[in-house]
């Protein structure tokens, strides 16, 4: 059974920072592209962060485009997401996903997280 474990999330402040981590289980880690997401309330799913297998190419969405940076660890099954200059719009829950295919969109992800809560406090 595949589970994709989110934690750091929080409350903060606007201007903080934050690092998200998932943890994976129950697939081989290092054949699949993983990916961060988030959902505010009342707004659609929204694409943050990707990375490939091997850990060597990555796609960001605007949103967070030069505030965000995603990693990996194969070798413990965890992918990261580091979060600066936090604002209030970025309050969403982030969820990960990991899918076969190195993409941007949610379609390609085939197993997800339950999320964790980041609100950023103005």
């Amino acid at each position: 059974q595949v589970q994709l474990v989110e934690s750091g999330g929080g409350l903060v402040q606007a201007g903080g920072s934050l690092r998200l981590s998932c943890a994976a289980s129950g697939l081989t880690f290092s054949l699949y592209a993983m990916g961060w997401f988030r959902q505010a309330p009342w707004k659609e799913r929204e694409f943050v962060a990707a990375i490939n297998r091997s850990g060597d190419r990555r796609y960001y969405g605007d949103s967070m485009k030069g505030r965000n940076t995603i990693s990996r660890d194969n070798a413990k099954n965890t992918v990261y997401l580091q979060m600066n200059s936090l604002k209030p719009e970025d309050t969403a829950v982030y969820y990960c996903a990991g899918g076969v295919r190195f993409d941007i969109a949610t379609r390609e992800y085939n197993y997800w997280g339950q999320g964790t809560q980041v609100t950023v406090s103005s």
